[in-house]
């Protein structure tokens, strides 16, 4: 349940470009927005360079411990080479002099090419980025500072691209150039003054009008001459107009072809957008008027061409750049580049020297999607549901992290499997590339790490088309720092959100929160899920959502005292049936999956409303699977255990968060005698074993990746969060390959037989030996394991006497005393039906005739069968349907027929007879 934040240092990418002619520098002063400036102003690969620090207003602000640098050059465009040391390593990265409280110095000496170890390449750019000792407080966005060719250039000091100026304030403009020559300064194409002969040129003005202003230098030596300007904006009173009726947060597209653009900010009194359609430079004609009543700051936007993607940002009075925190898609310039095209092809290129930080995109023409038409949802109280991390699911060629298009090649295996519901980890925006996903920064917006948007819909239509629903993990508990809803209001003394922050909490309310805590009484939080969570219904057709850490829904303090946070909550109660009420009006049917943990009181309450919620069980199976005594019961995966009116447990052995079972087993599995947990053959067997008492329990049931072919990798191999080892190739293990096909035959049974999905059930299931006894119109099924490490003999508690039919062998056993107990070996596990259960499996679904006259002899077999009757053509199967073995020709009576060569599982058997009547037969190999 609880996610450590997982902090990836991507190294960043976007290149720099000097021009070598009239230069429009959009460049130095831009990048370093003031926290960081050079000596000398205009450095060359030649100069030794002293680089000034400030910290105020970063996460190193105030900080107490010494700062290094992560350092290194951009090389012929290419950033990031030549680093000094590695992340972290305090002995090879250069350590900083600390100035004053929150000033820093680093000299880079005897100059650039040396300091750095360059030898014939061209360096354009200082790459650099400040951090803690630790590693944990860091700088950000990464800075760049501009490395100048040898020569004469000329630079604006004093302001920068979208300096805001207060309108009548005199201003100092200076310029400096790299050698003695004569300096111009203009005002909107309007020369202000000239120095001859000088390396610095300075005027003071005032800027009379509001709006954006040209600012020019240029340097001329004999015939050369070189330029930069920078556009100032002079700041205008926002308009206060309602906003237009039906407008929801984020780009709204007109009919008309134009956009309203919309982003709630309470106290916050002036916002601009910036971005493709403005060349990235305020102006009065994209000021955002504001509406006073609803908090709202509104823009629309006429003449976009509807085949272009846009990107653009805010700025929010006049000293934040903040991407639209409703946006779907954004750029990450410290992250896209690392998204391999095979994952993403065509990804926009980030607005490089025109802006920092991450920036939105949208684009008024959308690819047409066609969705699957016949699909219907499965029933939730009867769901299997694959609990899946793209990431570690399986890769794409050269790329190391899992993808959609992967994915879902491997959909028809879930299929086979029995799934008819994917649960895939975060999926939306979270912090860098590689991560389990619960650090979100943008909740509406899709990861591109995974994919395209279409990627995403054509995953899920392929689901849709296969019966299988598609469930997202969403984290709304909290969201990190990268995020605009904490940018916006946040308190840098304390590195935390400020109080006015309307979505976040200055301080968690509970101890199991991770990155800033989501205030969920606030209404502005309210309006931010509900339409995050629409966008995902409508526009992906997702099925549901599970609720990360739901029990943090609350504005309750608990901090310190965790055990109270599960206490009945009726403010936490209230906000989730609202959100689930909101789900629901727009589609009934929507999932609404809570991971809560809180008391039965409260869960009681949200199951019968209609939420689902995660029932954990990992300990107890574990206990029983390793052969302890204790902790063995499992009783509390019945909803009617719980006193719950609806089978609303989403039970589960595994999830993303637990221990795995079979790690378990092979490192502290119990043994008496020959009989060994430890071992793999005997550890793959438990898990056939605990099977039969997982799926049979009336209700939804979840897995988690793999573990139906016994995954035994521990979670905290590589770290906890770190990537996972990926196994496909278990599928060759034929023991593996038995625990995936008891689980298919459970799960298909679950789907097929209405008495797997009874109200009428009795579970014995507190010991090692186990009985669950299940009742239905149809038929009774009575299930017995053996969890010990010895044989044992279990009352078998059949409801009637007479015959009884046992799938996994194919015996029939009269019965005429319900109560006689039966001896199992250890380990063994067995299913009883009243009627006879065929295969649930796709093989037996042919129109074969079921004719007790054929026999098979003898069966269970080790190496060779017979049959009763002649026969012409036997095809066997294993229970993935795949066909394994062929005997063709004209066959007597009691032909032999040698499978020795056959991995032991249970197969099934096409047989035609010589008469040309069809029979299909289930065969045990042992």
């Amino acid at each position: 349940m609880i996610k450590a934040r997982f902090f990836q240092f991507l190294k960043p990418f976007t290149m720099l470009k000097k021009t070598l002619s009239i230069i429009v520098l959009l460049l130095s002063s831009f990048f370093l927005k003031a926290q960081v400036s050079t000596s000398p102003s205009i450095p060359t690969a030649n100069d030794a360079i002293t680089i000034t620090f400030d910290a105020t207003g970063t996460e190193l602000a105030n900080y107490s411990g010494t700062v290094y640098a992560h350092t290194g050059v951009t090389l012929n465009g290419s950033k990031w080479q030549k680093v000094k040391g590695t992340w972290g390593n305090n002995t090879t990265q250069p350590a900083l002099t600390r100035i004053s409280t929150n000033s820093y110095q680093l000299i880079i000496t005897p100059n650039v090419t040396t300091y750095y170890g360059i030898t014939t390449e061209t360096v354009n750019e200082i790459d650099i980025v400040f951090r803690s000792a630790d590693g944990t407080k860091q700088s950000s966005p990464d800075y760049f500072i501009p490395i100048f060719a040898a020569g004469l250039n000329v630079i604006v000091t004093s302001h920068q691209n979208n300096d805001a100026i207060t309108q009548n304030a005199t201003q100092t403009i200076s310029a400096d150039a790299s050698l003695a020559s004569t300096i111009k300064i203009y005002v909107d194409n309007v020369l202000q003054t000239t120095a001859n002969s000088a390396t610095t040129a300075s005027i003071n003005y005032t800027f009379s009008t509001t709006g954006s202003h040209l600012i020019k230098a240029t340097a001329t030596l004999n015939a050369e001459t070189v330029s930069n300007e920078v556009s100032v904006f002079v700041k205008s009173t926002t308009q206060i107009a309602s906003i237009p009726s039906g407008m929801k947060n984020g780009i709204n597209k007109n009919n008309d072809g134009s956009i309203t653009i919309v982003l709630t900010a309470p106290n916050k009194t002036d916002a601009l957008v910036i971005g493709d359609f403005n060349n990235w430079l305020l102006n009065e004609a994209y000021q955002m008027k504001k509406d006073a009543a609803t908090n709202q700051f509104w823009l629309t936007i006429f003449g976009l061409d509807p085949n272009t993607e846009y990107a653009y940002q805010y700025l929010v009075d006049y000293n934040l750049t903040i991407a639209d925190p409703f946006g779907h898609k954004i750029l990450d310039p410290s992250n896209d580049s690392f998204i391999p095209l095979s994952t993403f092809p065509n990804l926009k290129a980030y607005p490089t020297g025109l802006t920092t930080g991450i920036v939105s995109t949208f684009k008024l023409t959308e690819p047409t999607f066609t969705w699957e038409a016949s699909y219907t949802a499965p029933n939730k109280n009867n769901l299997i549901i694959y609990e899946l991390l793209l990431r570690d699911f399986d890769v794409v060629g050269t790329n190391d992290i899992g993808d959609f298009s992967k994915a879902k090649t491997h959909l028809d295996y879930l299929q086979n499997l029995g799934v008819n519901a994917v649960e895939l980890m975060p999926v939306s925006e979270f912090e860098g590339n590689d991560s389990w996903g619960y650090n979100p920064s943008f909740h509406g917006a899709l990861d591109k790490a995974y994919g395209t948007a279409t990627n995403f819909k054509t995953f899920i239509n392929e689901c849709h088309k296969r019966g299988i629903a598609v469930i997202m993990d969403v984290v709304y508990n909290h969201t990190m720092g990268s995020s605009p809803l904490a940018q916006l209001w946040w308190d840098g003394a304390n590195n935390r959100p400020s109080a006015t922050n309307p979505y976040l909490n200055p301080i968690a309310k509970h101890d199991f929160n991770v990155g800033n805590d989501m205030n969920h009484e606030s209404a502005y939080t309210k309006t931010y899920v509900k339409e995050t969570l629409q966008y995902w219904l409508q526009e992906f057709h997702v099925d549901g959502f599970r609720f990360d850490l739901s029990k943090g829904f609350t504005q309750t303090n608990t901090l310190g005292n965790s055990a109270m946070m599960a206490n009945f909550d009726f403010s936490r109660i209230t906000t989730l049936k609202d959100y689930a009420t909101f789900l629901w009006s727009i589609n009934p049917n929507t999932y609404v999956i809570l991971e809560h943990f809180a008391e039965n009181l409260e869960e009681k309450e949200l199951a019968n409303f209609g939420t689902m919620l995660w029932g954990n069980m990992n300990n107890n199976y574990a206990q029983n699977t390793m052969g302890f005594s204790s902790s063995t019961d499992v009783s509390w995966l019945s909803y009617q255990n719980r006193g719950w009116n609806n089978p609303h447990v989403v039970g589960y052995m595994e999830s993303h968060d637990e221990e795995r079972l079979m790690y378990k087993n092979l490192n502290f599995g119990s043994s008496s005698g020959t009989y060994n947990i430890k071992t793999l053959a005997t550890a793959l067997k438990r898990e056939e074993l605990v099977a039969n008492f997982f799926f049979t329990i009336p209700g939804p049931k979840m897995i988690w990746q793999f573990g139906e072919l016994g995954y035994d990798i521990s979670i905290n191999q590589n770290g906890r969060l770190g990537r996972k080892p990926i196994h496909w190739d278990y599928l060759n293990d034929a023991n593996r390959k038995n625990v995936y096909d008891v689980w298919r035959t459970l799960t298909a049974f679950k789907q097929q037989q209405p008495v797997f999905n009874t109200s009428n059930f009795t579970l014995n299931v507190s010991t090692l030996n186990k009985n669950i006894v299940l009742r239905d119109a149809s038929m009774d099924v009575v299930l017995l394991g053996n969890f010990n490490l010895t044989t044992q003999n279990i009352v078998p508690n059949f409801t009637k006497t007479g015959t009884w039919y046992e799938y996994y062998t194919g015996n029939t056993l009269n019965v005429t005393n319900v109560m006689t107990a039966l001896s199992l070996q250890a380990g063994e596990y067995r299913m009883y039906s009243s009627v006879q259960l065929n295969s649930p499996l796709a093989i037996e679904k042919v129109g074969s005739t079921l004719n007790e006259v054929l026999k098979i002899y003898p069966n269970p077999v080790n190496t060779i069968f017979s049959l009763n009757q002649a026969s012409q053509l036997i095809k066997i199967y294993d229970l993935s349907g795949r066909l394994v073995k062929q005997f063709k020709g004209n066959f007597s009576k009691n032909e032999p027929f040698d499978i020795s060569y056959l991995a032991p599982s249970v197969y099934l058997l096409q047989i035609e007879t010589t008469d040309a009547k069809v029979y299909a037969k289930k065969l045990v190999k042992f």
